[in-house]
């Protein structure tokens, strides 16, 4: 039970047919996404300062860097797809392969299209103020769990749904979509970057003004807790490592892959950063969620903040039907694998989608969009930065194995580049335990859970 399977020879092999460009295009429309049109307004009152932030977007950016040279040599050795599943597996037993995929299920696809999906309705409010984060019907429950429900989080979930259906009749439909909705993201992006800093009626003053700070805590402590946004946002960094089996001359290209794509992004990210503040002084930017939308409604007046409010929707609308077409096919493959439920693995006679584990996502997605926000973010953080954290520490077990293809840009100073990722990772994590104790819970309890299931499905199986 739960045990790596090797295909036979009578089964058919996914193809190399993916280049440099293609694999670096993968990880830039994956790390594109919510945090970085949604985390400057949480950003201004807990750091208060625009030189930390932009600080805080770099840091996050050698943090990343470090875990694509890891992931790079992992990828390099294993060039087969799966990504955290095959090195846990590898480095630490089947049991810690079905772990990162019961996380995955919850930290990796759920909790953040339900973040994407909230972050859609906070944009779209531009236009239906109802949709407003700020404006629950009801809430209720103790103040540690508070469950809202209002227009943001039935809008988020329709959206969800939405695409859960569209992706449920096929994979064509899907595809097209996608295309189009990614090439909009990119556009959108690249458009506001230009059109703000070289046309905006914006101020390079504003770089000078901080703000209130609304965190007690001191700032170095909310600095390592506010990387928590960053982390997410830079999450898709090890995108390309999924499919490293459908990669052409991987050794070379899959390390050029992961680091071209996540330089792009950090680039863009720090540019957008920039636009933010020179359109908006930070105080202004304080508890917005939209801070796209509030940006071009300084930078360009009410008319074009309406344009680019809705063009920014339509850029996580990209980043919900990624995430909704992608974590399925992870499901899908590691319960064929046995390393997952098998219900995970049953396939639609007619429209030949892991319906099943779609619909399941779907539900789990929406149920997640009546979490607040900030702690569905720290919520996601805390486990993907500790089964990534996980992932690259299986490189300093894995790399005493003969045979073992080292890459030089870990080798320098090694083991420098994966303790950097793993220390960053923990400093994170201790003072995320202490700030936001419930979330770290919930985290804990998701692990725990998966776990049971794993040895009850073992036990189950012995017997």
């Amino acid at each position: 039970m739960f045990q790596m399977s090797s295909p036979s020879a009578s089964q058919p092999s996914l193809l190399r047919q993916l280049g440099l460009t293609s694999a670096a295009a993968l990880v830039v429309s994956n790390m594109i996404g919510t945090m970085i049109f949604t985390s400057l307004g949480f950003q201004a009152g807990d750091l208060g300062s625009p030189g930390l932030i932009l600080l805080l977007w770099v840091v996050g950016a050698v943090c990343a860097l470090a875990g694509a040279f890891c992931y790079s040599e992992l990828g390099v050795n294993f060039p087969s797809s799966g990504g955290e599943y095959v090195y846990l597996t590898r480095a630490f037993g089947p049991s810690w392969g079905f772990m990162t995929g019961w996380v995955s299920f919850f930290a990796g696809f759920s909790g953040p299209i339900a973040g994407s999906a909230l972050a859609f309705s906070a944009y779209l409010s531009h236009f239906w103020p109802s949709l407003s984060k700020d404006k629950p019907i009801t809430s209720f429950g103790p103040q540690w769990f508070t469950i809202e429900i209002g227009g943001a989080q039935l809008a988020a979930a329709a959206l969800i749904l939405g695409f859960t259906v569209i992706n449920c009749i096929g994979v064509r439909p899907t595809a097209a979509l996608q295309n189009v909705l990614t090439g909009t993201k990119v556009a959108v992006v690249l458009g506001f970057i230009i059109l703000g800093l070289g046309f905006g009626t914006g101020s390079w003053s504003n770089f000078s003004q901080d703000a209130v700070r609304t965190s007690t805590l001191p700032v170095e402590s909310q600095f390592a807790v506010s990387l928590f946004w960053v982390y997410v946002g830079y999450s898709g960094w090890n995108a390309a490592t999924y499919i490293a089996e459908e990669i052409r001359q991987p050794v070379r290209t899959l390390p050029l892959a992961l680091t071209i794509g996540t330089v792009i992004v950090a680039v863009l990210y720090l540019l957008l950063n920039v636009t933010y503040i020179y359109s908006t002084p930070l105080e202004s930017m304080k508890g917005q969620m939209a801070v796209g939308r509030v940006a071009a409604l300084n930078l360009f007046g009410p008319a074009a903040a309406g344009i680019f409010a809705g063009l920014m929707a339509i850029s996580l609308m990209s980043t919900v039907n990624a995430m909704v077409t992608i974590g399925p096919r992870v499901y899908y493959a590691m319960a064929k694998n046995g390393a997952f439920p098998e219900a995970a693995a049953r396939v639609h006679p007619r429209f030949l989608t892991p319906t099943f584990a779609i619909v399941c996502q779907g539900i789990c997605a929406a149920l997640m969009t009546l979490t607040p926000f900030p702690d569905l973010v720290l919520y996601i953080a805390v486990l993907l930065n500790a089964f990534a954290s996980m992932a690259v520490g299986s490189l300093i077990v894995l790399r005493k194995r003969p045979g073992w293809q080292k890459l030089p840009v870990v080798s320098f100073g090694f083991p420098l580049v994966p303790l950097t990722f793993i220390a960053v990772g923990v400093w994170m994590t201790v003072f995320g335990v202490t700030v936001n104790p419930r979330v770290t819970f919930a985290a804990l309890a998701t692990v725990a859970a998966g776990a049971i299931y794993y040895r009850i499905k073992r036990g189950t199986a012995q017997g």
